[in-house]
């Protein structure tokens, strides 16, 4: 799911007299981060499901604020809203000893800025490709460890004179992962760590630097209900390269951002839904592209909550119930 920094950016080249760009040291007009933070925390843990093909179905909401020493004075509202459909697919392969698995997901995304920017944009992201990912279980200790790498292809809705007036982006974004999960006795103790591996822009040349996101969950399972505490980071580790196309200006923006919450989850049998909600704090924007006499660094600040139905499509043998799903990968 793309991220509404790239609508603050937009709003900042209408506007610049407020300066509003985004929380990261991106291309002007760009997502500082192309996936949403928090948004694989309900479905991801390293073990994998029973051979079979599985849906999903992923729904976003968020509410914040600009802030920084470079947001409007009164902190412009920023709200956000997202649908995504993804599929897991799990052949019942073997490779190296690990269960392998593939993950497709399409995302649309609706997000605003309100005054006194009152920006407005509607469309499809980048589709979500994970061709692999490799899972092996540590005998019985409870311990699985998961690898993978997926890549954000630029199907998007891509406009504009630099390709960034709509929510898609005109460049591939490779994201290697790694996962650590303790899934024993009902817990779900697991720790997503990935990146953000961007190409350069097929229009204007600039080159984005490297997201790390960092993801955890420490839930319980008893009977049929899911519950526990969540929380993500993320925040940019490489610096960019410009072009000629912005007069080799680089966009020096840097942040840091953290939240927490929790999670909620409940399995019916044939679907499984878990809500969770989660509160962004101390996002220290610092560093804005230079303006005479202030620091015009900004970033968001605000609340998320997401919602996820999961369930099976298809197996070979067909189960009692549909088991819920982990292991996944998606915007």
């Amino acid at each position: 799911m793309n991220n509404v920094y790239k609508l603050i950016c937009t709003a900042s080249i209408i506007s610049a007299a407020i300066s509003t760009r985004p929380a990261a040291a991106f291309e002007f007009g760009t997502p500082g981060a192309i996936q949403k933070p928090g948004v694989a925390i309900g479905g991801t843990s390293a073990g994998t499901p029973p051979p079979g093909i599985y849906m999903f179905d992923q729904f976003a909401t968020y509410q914040a604020k600009i802030v920084g020493p470079g947001a409007p004075p009164g902190g412009t509202a920023v709200q956000y809203g997202a649908a995504a459909t993804g599929f897991l697919f799990v052949p019942g392969w073997t490779f190296l000893g690990a269960t392998y698995d593939a993950v497709l997901v399409t995302p649309f995304v609706m997000d605003s800025i309100g005054s006194p920017i009152n920006v407005q944009q509607l469309g499809m992201s980048n589709t979500y490709i994970v061709p692999i990912e490799l899972s092996w279980k540590l005998q019985d200790s409870g311990f699985f460890v998961k690898a993978g790498l997926g890549v954000h292809v630029p199907t998007g809705n891509i406009s504009g004179p630099a390709g960034l007036a709509g929510q898609g982006s005109p460049w591939y974004t490779f994201q290697p992962e790694f996962i650590v999960s303790y899934l024993k006795d009902g817990w779900n103790l697991t720790a997503n760590t990935f990146a953000e591996i961007n190409t350069k822009n097929t229009i204007t040349g600039y080159h984005s630097g490297d997201i790390l996101h960092a993801e955890f969950r420490a839930t319980k399972s008893i009977d049929n209900w899911t519950f526990g505490p969540v929380a993500y980071y993320f925040g940019q580790v490489t610096g960019d390269k410009s072009s000629a196309f912005y007069g080799n200006a680089i966009n020096t923006n840097k942040y840091d951002e953290w939240a927490v919450g929790g999670l909620i989850g409940y399995n019916f049998g044939h679907v499984a839904l878990d809500v969770w909600a989660m509160k962004e704090f101390k996002p220290n924007p610092t560093g804005g592209t230079a303006i005479p006499g202030r620091d015009s660094a900004v970033a968001l600040e605000g609340y998320s909550v997401f919602a996820q139905l999961s369930y099976r499509l298809w197996a070979p043998d067909a189960p009692a119930s549909s088991p819920k799903l982990s292991g996944l990968i998606h915007k």
